[in-house]
């Protein structure tokens, strides 16, 4: 089982990669230019905050406490799904702020975040990666994908401001 598991889960990395890779460095770029990075993640993407912000490299200068963002700032979202409503109300606030952010989720037919945000990241986890023997898919690991975004971000982040120093 595990080495279907990592077989499929180094599939959806690659596509990730393929299918973002504009999106990647768009959004890294946007960051960048920020005076702060806020992080945000909803659910199970508490886990890419808290790698953020407490892990063993987090990203220079990010804050957790995004109400105290201004427009010189700028947000980066995380969240399961495009159509997730907490952070739906999040993308509002911002937009009407006007403050630019990048979102990382899976777009879902009825999402409106990737068509909110100036950045979006598709996780392309629309269903779990392993079958079971009624048809179904288990091993949905949406935080991992999630974290593999947010290395991808910060280290095109890192890239681009050792160019200004």
């Amino acid at each position: 089982m595990m080495k279907m598991f990592t077989t499929q889960l180094t599939g959806l990395f690659k596509r990730i990669e393929e299918k973002a890779e504009f999106s990647f460095e768009d959004g890294a770029r946007l960051l960048a230019q920020g005076q702060t990075i806020y992080l945000v993640g909803f659910r199970e993407m508490k886990a890419v905050e808290f790698e953020a912000l407490e892990g063993a490299e987090p990203l220079k200068g990010a804050l957790p406490n995004v109400d105290a963002a201004t427009p010189a700032d700028r947000v980066l979202l995380f969240t399961r799904t495009s159509a997730d409503e907490d952070a739906l109300e999040l993308a509002a606030k911002l937009k009407e702020k006007d403050i630019p952010f990048v979102a990382v989720s899976t777009s879902v037919p009825d999402g409106k975040l990737e068509e909110i945000a100036d950045v979006h990241i598709n996780l392309q986890l629309l269903k779990g990666l392993l079958p079971d023997d009624f048809g179904n898919r288990y091993g949905y690991p949406s935080s991992m994908a999630g974290l593999y975004v947010y290395y991808g971000l910060k280290f095109t982040i890192d890239e681009i401001l050792a160019e200004y120093e």
